[in-house]
């Protein structure tokens, strides 16, 4: 990091700030599949459960989020697609974290942006939830993550560059906090310092050459700062 500059702290939101697998996560994934088998039957393709499961993980491997195939290969649209896949009857009783976020991000030197795929309603409920609203100069969801007039969510290497270059943040300044690996490469490869929390993932692999962190309790990040210079 370099001297006299500020440290900027690119924070994912599910299954980071948060434990989205325990119920979000599968009560996305039951409305994303019931969203898409509407989408296939119109079409008349299969649209039984094993074919959609398989839609909508080709289209997350193949894209880095199941929105974008659906976009792009079937003509759905973006803010209907996001409001189906995030109906909850009451997402306060499904949100579980970690104890202390906002003493932790009180402690941590350096402004805060959040950058997640999700979208904003459900961004903005959650970490009022949890008690980080305010602790964030920005909050970037997938909505606002659009380049030349195409929804570019992460592990889009070009939206990043367009974050920072409109913020006049120097990549070696910032530090991502995420637990998805492909979004961890493509910051690193911008030269943006890396921090992989696995605290909610099932299974965890060796640390990978382009994460020079890796926690399992966000509480572990102001030990690790002097890794991030």
């Amino acid at each position: 990091m370099r001297a006299r500059r500020r440290l900027t702290w690119l924070f994912d939101l599910d299954n980071t700030l948060h434990d989205a697998s325990h119920a979000i996560f599968p009560a996305i994934n039951d409305n994303m599949n019931a969203a898409i088998a509407k989408v296939l039957a119109a079409e008349q393709k299969p649209a039984h459960p094993e074919a959609v499961d398989a839609v909508r993980m080709a289209y997350w491997l193949r894209y880095g989020a199941t929105l974008l195939g659906m976009m792009r290969h079937h003509a759905v649209r973006a803010d209907e697609f996001l409001r189906d896949a995030h109906r909850f009857d009451n997402l306060s009783t499904m949100i579980r974290a970690e104890r202390g976020l906002a003493r932790l991000f009180h402690r941590l030197p350096g402004s805060k942006i959040l950058l997640t795929n999700a979208p904003t309603a459900y961004t903005r409920e959650v970490i009022r939830h949890i008690g980080l609203y305010r602790h964030f100069a920005e909050r970037i969801s997938i909505e606002s993550m659009v380049v030349h007039r195409k929804l570019r969510p992460k592990p889009s290497r070009l939206m990043l560059q367009e974050l920072l270059a409109r913020r006049g943040l120097h990549a070696r300044d910032c530090v991502l906090v995420e637990d998805t690996l492909a979004n961890l490469k493509s910051a690193k490869s911008l030269r943006v310092r890396t921090v992989w929390f696995t605290g909610y993932l099932k299974s965890v692999a060796h640390r990978p050459g382009y994460v020079d962190v890796k926690v399992k309790s966000l509480s572990q990040l102001p030990k690790r700062l002097q890794r991030l210079k």
